[in-house]
């Protein structure tokens, strides 16, 4: 009932034991707190945090917009609402070192398990978009080592996100997660891998857990949970299917409104009102209710 019973430093620890498995985890992105419900009810490892995701909520594009007050707001109601890990997008950190390690203490507090600190130049771009472009290496390593330090759970995930490979291609990309890693990342987001083969070769080169990120529409194939595990993926993220999906759905069904005047013919492919109210944990709320208001004024005189 309201929020979940896990605390924030629980389920950081328990994400450090899982990834410490090496196991494939999948990390649906929650588009609010609902659909962080949702996921962690179809048994899932754990929730994402788009900033993508974030950004379109407001109904603006993923060019570095958003702010960490909006991001950290937005994210401490999907983080608290599931008992599941929550990854976040930090973006470039919202600043320069000193800021990112602002932003970092504010994540956690958040109640993330972790976050990911990406190598883009300020103003940011979506990361399988063209035109994209990285900050130098001493930069990068900054973001990085200011992340570490600003954190005081040692067991929030720090994530180094690195988008050379589509400016400088795949032996930048495994240089630059070399040298992300010696700054102190606990993990690597490789973003824009072409393909499997270049998913295995920085898989091969790093000995921390690896990322990949699965979304539609981007310069990377869908690959399946079984090619990622194949090749010793640990996490991977599907950062705004779920988003798409139910945008595709309400846009299927506006025009179906406009055409009928109606949305019966939408019905079908509605989530119905019983199985929002077991999402939503309507018993446990009644149960709480039951026991607290449970006299009864008839047996009370009046004075």
């Amino acid at each position: 009932m309201l929020y979940a019973k896990t605390t924030p430093a629980e389920k950081r620890r328990l994400f450090r034991e899982r990834l410490a498995t090496g196991e494939l985890l999948q990390f649906p992105g929650a588009f609010n707190p609902l659909s962080a419900k949702l996921i962690q009810s179809k048994g899932f490892d754990g929730v994402y945090i788009s900033g993508a995701v974030l950004a379109a909520d407001l109904g603006l594009p993923d060019i570095g917009l958003t702010t960490l007050t909006e991001v950290a707001g937005r994210g401490q109601q999907i983080a608290r609402m599931t008992d599941l890990p929550a990854l976040i997008d930090a973006d470039t950190g919202f600043g320069e070192p000193l800021n990112l390690a602002r932003t970092v203490q504010t994540l956690e507090d958040a109640g993330v398990a972790g976050l990911h600190i990406e190598d883009q130049v300020n103003p940011k771009r979506c990361g399988h978009l063209d035109g994209k472009a990285v900050v130098d290496n001493d930069t990068a390593v900054k973001r990085i080592k200011s992340a570490v330090d600003a954190r005081r759970d040692e067991n929030l995930l720090i994530m180094a996100r690195t988008d050379i490979r589509a400016a400088e291609g795949l032996d930048a990309a495994i240089d630059r997660a070399k040298m992300l890693i010696d700054a102190g990342a606990d993990a690597i987001f490789p973003e824009a891998m072409k393909d499997l083969r270049e998913f295995e070769a920085m898989r091969a080169a790093i000995e921390v857990p690896m990322l990949a990120n699965m979304t539609e529409f981007g310069k990377s194939e869908l690959f399946t949970k079984q090619q990622l595990s194949d090749i010793g993926v640990n996490i991977v993220i599907y950062p705004v299917s779920l988003l798409r999906l139910a945008m595709g759905s309400a846009v299927r069904g506006l025009d179906s409104l406009k055409e009928t005047g109606s949305f019966q013919a939408s019905v079908p492919e509605m989530q119905t009102r019983a199985e929002l109210y077991e999402t939503l944990d309507y018993e446990e709320y009644n149960h709480f209710d039951s026991g607290i208001f449970n006299f009864d004024l008839s047996t009370h005189t009046k004075h």
